[in-house]
């Protein structure tokens, strides 16, 4: 006899969250939120920016903490990639070097220096990939830091007498310094 619904059992879906999730300092309501303003990946954290994450409802401080994770992972996936492609290519320099110096002894020689070059330009673009990559990193890393720091509560001095100043509290999201700034 056959059950109806027993025949479509399908594959179970990957959580959405999940990517964001991965990254440090990101759990499940954090997640939500990003995912809520289409926030659904790094790159999309990064484009969002300090701004961007603000909209999206997450504090200054989580804000500047994740796009520093954010662009240290980059730099990561970054200097891993240049190093396995320069890898890559040494190995088969060096395997055309082998199949052509089993075929002559004066290829042999010839192959050697061409898989010596080869290997060697390959390590030196993987080095300067490698080096754009984490400079590009910092430079993320160092934006993020100087932008954090741009809003402070005003202060001003008591009226009441007291010593010392006090904070300047907004009354509304329009009295704060990141919604007027243009």
């Amino acid at each position: 006899m056959h059950v109806a619904g027993e025949d479509m059992v399908g594959k179970p879906k990957k959580d959405p969250l999940a990517g964001l999730m991965a990254l440090p300092g990101v759990g499940k309501a954090t997640a939500k939120k990003l995912s809520d303003a289409g926030i659904k990946s790094a790159t999309g954290i990064n484009k969002a920016g300090a701004k961007g994450l603000a909209k999206a409802g997450l504090s200054a401080t989580m804000s500047k903490k994740l796009l520093t994770a954010v662009a240290k992972n980059t730099a990561k996936k970054a200097t891993t990639k240049a190093k396995s492609t320069a890898k890559k290519t040494a190995t088969k320099a060096k395997s055309t070097a082998k199949s052509t110096a089993s075929k002559t002894k004066a290829a042999t020689a010839k192959a050697k220096s061409t898989a010596k070059k080869t290997a060697s330009k390959a390590k030196s673009s993987a080095k300067k990939a490698a080096s754009k990559a984490a400079a590009a990193g910092q430079k993320v890393a160092e934006k993020t830091v100087s932008k954090t720091g741009e809003h402070k509560v005003k202060t001003e001095k008591s009226k009441d007498g007291r010593k010392g100043k006090t904070l300047k509290v907004p009354r509304s999201v329009k009295d704060m310094a990141w919604f007027n700034k243009k």
